[in-house]
């Protein structure tokens, strides 16, 4: 279905808003999707006459704010890594136009022979961020916030998808766990945390448009917090949507660490421990995609990230296996599963 058939009044608005920027020679009947978002955000490209294309966010007050992605991308984009460049905005309208990063991530092109100089481009570029951190610049990734994502997995996988409650035993099992992870996260270093740092959000870059061959572009970045160090490693490594052998991601980490303390990155002074912090926080992250990938579906009816669960919950099967303080949330985990509901799915 085109555009032009859709009953859309953003759209409208947006198209609207486009044919009025005249310092600007875009082609607004041009406007077709670009990609969706698990958020409001839909985002369109748009071609300009005698040139390329450019990147139009629709961005939906109240339930999107454009202002924190401008004041991040300037942010990320001083450290010397390529992010959109803003060429337009109605910020009160939650509109915005943007540099064409093109069409390419991370995920379409990954391979054997291309992830280990795509990831290696994007630890450099991870590396970049990180060393320009300063405190008080963005919010601080506190432990409320930190807890606040962890029961999404209580609240929405177990019961939700599970369809389980906890009982006082289980749930105190569960907080245990919780109270572990948030002792390790928040005694890591804390540096600039993209907090989507992943297959979907790193593009793949012409070369002609780029200063290095590999510099990934970054999209998605507006919800970046002050946080631990190794967060957005491991949302790289880990990723939801495409998985690596444990020697790979041991390799990668291992790389990440060489190159981040020789940057003068605050990382831990040994790897073992660095790994396990990577682990700590992987868990953390993990636990919360489980519970954002169920209200995606049980809330908001996107049915798609469905197929990406179990991957995660390999991930986090492994990792809690490997460290007795979280071995308790695999033996959780066993009863949960066998005790949920064996009727009532249709996905």
């Amino acid at each position: 279905m085109s555009l032009q058939t859709l009953s859309d009044p953003r759209l409208e608005a947006l198209q609207g808003w486009l044919a009025s920027l005249s310092t600007i020679p875009l082609l607004p009947h041009s406007l077709r999707p670009a990609s969706a978002d698990a958020s409001f955000r839909r985002y369109f490209r748009v071609d300009v006459s005698g040139s390329t294309s450019l990147i139009a966010m629709d961005a939906p007050p109240p339930q999107e704010n454009v202002a924190p992605f401008i004041r991040i991308a300037e942010i990320f984009g001083n450290t010397g890594v390529c992010v959109p460049k803003i060429v337009a905005q109605d910020v009160e309208r939650g509109f915005l136009l943007l540099s064409d990063l093109g069409n390419t991530t991370f995920l379409q092109h990954l391979n054997a022979d291309t992830a280990p100089s795509l990831y290696l481009g994007a630890i450099d570029a991870l590396i970049k961020i990180q060393s320009h951190s300063q405190p008080d610049v963005l919010p601080e990734y506190d432990r409320a916030t930190l807890l606040r994502e962890l029961m999404l997995f209580p609240d929405w996988y177990i019961g939700k998808h599970l369809g389980v409650v906890l009982n006082p035993s289980q749930n105190e099992t569960l907080q245990k766990v919780f109270d572990t992870l948030l002792a390790n996260n928040l005694a890591q270093a804390q540096v600039f945390v993209h907090r989507d740092y992943h297959s979907r959000n790193l593009m793949v870059l012409d070369p002609a448009n780029s200063r290095n061959a590999v510099d990934p572009g970054i999209l998605d970045f507006q919800d970046a917090l002050y946080g631990p160090i190794t967060y957005d490693l491991v949302s790289m490594l880990r990723d939801a949507y495409i998985e690596w052998d444990e020697e790979l991601v041991l390799d990668w980490a291992i790389k990440y660490w060489e190159r981040a303390r020789k940057a003068g990155l605050p990382v831990a002074p040994d790897i073992d421990t660095f790994y396990r912090d990577f682990e700590f926080m992987g868990m953390q992250r993990h636990l919360k995609v489980l519970g954002i990938f169920a209200r995606l579906y049980y809330r908001d009816g996107k049915d798609a990230y469905l197929n990406d669960m179990p991957l995660v919950m390999r991930y986090v099967r492994k990792a809690a296996g490997r460290y007795k303080a979280l071995q308790p949330l695999v033996r959780l985990l066993d009863v949960l599963e066998d005790n949920a509901p064996q009727v009532g799915y249709t996905f």
